[in-house]
């Protein structure tokens, strides 16, 4: 992750398929309007109840510490109302970044063979990639032989599923996450489906932790008012601009950091909705929770406040800015506890409105 705070004159503070499309339905709309983008508990453990703060390593998974040894085969339900038997962890294509991120903490990384273009940290680069933009290409997973593939609802096209399934490879379908509370199901959920469930129960506690330790870190608010940040999503050269609501995915996050999600509590009930000076206005964002690849996109700080009614809120103002790699934000896996931390460190940042 890359912590991008703009500190301008007035001083306060494309790898991943776009926000809640990792966690639902609205990656769907947002990636056609978008198409620029290209063992036991470890609860006893002191690394698991300490954030995994700074940027050295953000780029990585960090696997479990003894890689586990499944008990095969197991049967799954697939979140398509299918039964998967999965008999062989030999050769995994996990079809989205997220799941390639759980499924690489929990120690099968040797065992992947092809990861989606979501999959953005370091030890997954060198993989091939079998989407081609967000579409899943059959033909390349076919081609890679492999033992079970993981998906989740909003993989696609539907055709490239069924191709897949149809070869007799077993694919499991998993729920995409909305929040934080779906953390500890979606490991738990791949853990069961590698043959390994108390990995997964290890690595759900362990990420458990951490955030609960990064929220131990938010400091008092001084004034006794949380925060108000947008999220909004950007990508400039295809002229998206939209505002975060109730159902953008960003919800849990903000409001773990100890914020407020201004979208959703000025109304907007939706995932996105356009951006409008009026919207921004209600919304009154102290400051702006950003996507790297959209901040940049519209020319960083100075581009931001070009776009109409960002200038006039506090958070374009004070130009006020929280920015989290693509790859990362909306993943709610194993890494969340560093995105949370990177929010909270920008957000109340020397100087800044938190305190």
């Amino acid at each position: 992750m890359r912590i991008s705070q703009d500190h301008g004159p007035h001083q306060g503070q494309d790898a991943g398929r776009p926000v809640r499309g990792r966690a639902g339905a609205a990656l769907t709309v947002l990636v056609a309007l978008a198409l620029l983008l290209t063992g036991c508990s470890g609860g006893g453990n002191d690394s698991a109840s300490k954030p995994a703060k700074g940027t050295a390593d953000a780029d990585r998974v960090e696997p479990l510490a003894a890689a586990p040894a499944p008990k095969l085969p197991v049967t799954v339900d697939s979140a398509d109302g299918k039964k998967v038997t999965i008999d062989s962890t030999d050769r995994i294509v996990p079809l989205t970044g997220s799941l390639s991120e759980i499924v690489f903490t929990l120690g099968f990384g040797k065992q992947v063979v092809a990861r989606d273009i979501t999959a953005t940290f370091e030890q997954a680069e060198k993989l091939p990639v079998v989407t081609r933009a967000h579409d899943v290409s059959a033909e390349s997973v076919l081609s890679l032989k492999p033992t079970v593939v993981l998906a989740d609802t909003t993989t696609g096209p539907a055709e490239a599923i069924d191709q897949i399934r149809s070869a007799g490879i077993p694919l499991l379908v998993v729920e995409p996450a909305k929040g934080l509370g779906d953390v500890g199901r979606r490991i738990d959920t791949v853990a069961e489906a590698l043959g390994v469930p108390a990995a997964g129960t290890e690595l759900k506690e362990r990420t458990e932790a951490r955030i609960a330790a990064v929220q131990k870190t938010i400091p008092d608010h001084a004034d006794g008012k949380k925060p108000r940040v947008a999220f909004l999503y950007l990508r400039g050269s295809a002229s998206v601009y939209l505002l975060g609501g109730a159902e953008s995915g960003a919800s849990s996050l903000l409001e773990a950091a100890g914020a407020v999600d201004a979208g959703k509590t000025s109304g907007l009930k939706k995932d996105f909705t356009a951006i409008t000076s009026e919207a921004l206005a209600k919304a009154a964002p102290d400051a702006i929770l950003l996507m790297t690849k959209g901040f940049d996109s519209v020319g960083g700080m100075d581009g931001l406040v070009k776009i109409p009614g960002i200038a006039e809120t506090p958070a374009g103002m004070d130009r006020r800015v929280v920015t989290i790699d693509d790859g990362v934000l909306l993943n709610y896996g194993p890494r969340t506890d560093r995105v949370l931390a990177d929010i909270v460190e920008q957000l109340y940042a020397k100087g800044g409105k938190g305190q």
